[in-house]
């Protein structure tokens, strides 16, 4: 099995619904999600998949949907409030901790991205500080 990792940061807010501390409030990081792409082989170049085409797929995804944007679980009861507000603000389908972003960056986006490549998006890693990140891994 072979490996590609490529990093991207991207900025943008959440809050986390039902956090027992000032993370439920509105706050905000300077995010950096490492994809890991898999491969069963090398393309004839030696590669499992170029890194501008991890960029392209992965990191702009990130960059056009989440970046200097707002996430709000769909669930949220100031959800409805809050897009009001702004039209920064992203509903999205679970509360936006790292744990569940990098879920989803794997079972939607990876999945949707990837899909006809031969190359598996199999985990991410979010950092929202440099101290603190979540992983998740099929």
């Amino acid at each position: 099995m072979f490996e590609a990792v490529r990093y991207h940061d991207f900025s943008c807010g959440h809050r986390v619904y039902g956090h027992e501390s000032k993370c439920s409030n509105l706050h905000g990081h300077n995010y950096r999600v490492h994809f890991y792409c898999r491969a069963d082989k090398t393309d004839t170049v030696g590669r499992v998949i170029d890194f501008s085409d991890i960029k392209t797929r992965l990191a702009m995804w990130c960059e056009d949907n989440w970046d200097h944007k707002f996430l709000v679980w769909e669930n949220d009861p100031l959800y409805p409030v809050l897009l009001a507000c702004d039209p920064t603000v992203v509903g999205v389908p679970f509360n936006p901790t790292a744990e569940n972003m990098a879920q989803h960056l794997v079972e939607v986006i990876g999945v949707q991205q990837m899909a006809g490549t031969g190359i598996m998006l199999h985990s991410v890693n979010i950092e929202e500080t440099r101290k603190c990140s979540a992983s998740f891994t099929l």
